[in-house]
């Protein structure tokens, strides 16, 4: 049975696997976008940090349109999961979509991150509700001077406090046994900026009668917020890459050049899973640059 040789693989469809299907598919070239459904997008509830939505716009509305657009370039997304990729000899990569072979001349791997959460009761319906957030890039300036809780870890977690700080004096760091892990110099650096320190198990996470949202602890004590930042850091999908023998930096992050192509000849990467700034608009960003690159390397 003859495959069909792929110019390029594109494995994952958030915006920056969506946005470098769009452009290839202008250049009239021959892919395939496979997506999990997994897209960090998704759980965005409404962002105002994505140029051109003054108003703002949803993760899920944003993929829609990006969607809606590449059809109109005679493209589609197919579901699935891609479990394995290797490189032959002639520089073709081939990949297993659940089951079926696959064969392209180039792949881009745009499989993004996943946020940690920690194991607290309540944590995913305040999430649904938008009073979750991960990223202070994104979202610090939507609570300006509100009390913003951050659930921290480590070096991690104080440094997206004190990176908050700025948008707010009322922040208080929960150090979760089990993630925190503060030495006496990272407590110093939140008592230096009068950042609160709640230490101690956590029972529950809720939202009261006056929308804020409620903490609390193991000794039944209490502690009130208007939102909620996650610190805990993320886990990044790059496996695919890392089993091709790909560079990662010490968080599993694939370091790329400046056409976006990975230390594996042919084998791109653009979106969260690189080693650059984790925002939507460097995500298409990178994606029109390495979908350009793709191209001119075809």
């Amino acid at each position: 049975m003859v495959t069909q040789v792929l110019d390029c693989l594109i494995i994952g469809g958030g915006p920056a696997g969506l946005t470098a299907a769009i452009y290839l598919r202008r250049f009239y070239r021959d892919i395939l976008l496979v997506d999990a459904g997994r897209s960090r997008a998704r759980l965005i509830p409404l962002t105002h940090n994505y140029p051109g939505f003054p108003d703002g716009i949803s993760g899920p509305e944003l993929l829609e349109r990006l969607r809606t657009q590449l059809a109109r370039m005679n493209g589609q997304v197919t579901p699935g999961t891609v479990h394995q990729l290797r490189r032959t000899p002639d520089g073709l990569f081939h990949a297993d979509l659940d089951g079926l072979p696959l064969v392209a001349r180039r792949v881009l791997l745009a499989s993004g991150v996943v946020d940690v959460d920690p194991n607290l009761a309540g944590l995913s319906e305040l999430r649904e509700q938008g009073l979750v957030r991960y990223c202070p890039i994104c979202d610090g300036f939507e609570f300006t001077n509100q009390h913003i809780g951050i659930i921290g870890s480590a070096e991690h977690g104080v440094r997206e406090s004190l990176f908050i700080k700025n948008f707010s004096s009322a922040l208080s760091f929960i150090g979760i046994p089990g993630y925190a892990q503060l030495d006496d110099k990272l407590t110093r650096q939140l008592q230096d900026q009068q950042i609160n320190l709640i230490a101690g198990p956590c029972q529950r996470l809720m939202k009261n009668d006056q929308g804020q949202i409620q903490l609390e602890m193991g000794d039944g004590q209490i502690h009130h917020f208007d939102v909620l930042y996650c610190a805990l850091g993320t886990q990044v999908r790059s496996q695919l890459a890392q089993e091709l023998g790909a560079r990662c930096n010490a968080g599993g992050c694939l370091e790329v050049d400046e056409h976006l192509q990975t230390s594996i000849p042919g084998l791109y990467a653009a979106g969260d899973v690189t080693d650059r700034l984790s925002q939507l608009a460097v995500a298409t960003g990178q994606a029109a640059i390495a979908a350009t690159a793709i191209h001119n390397s075809l």
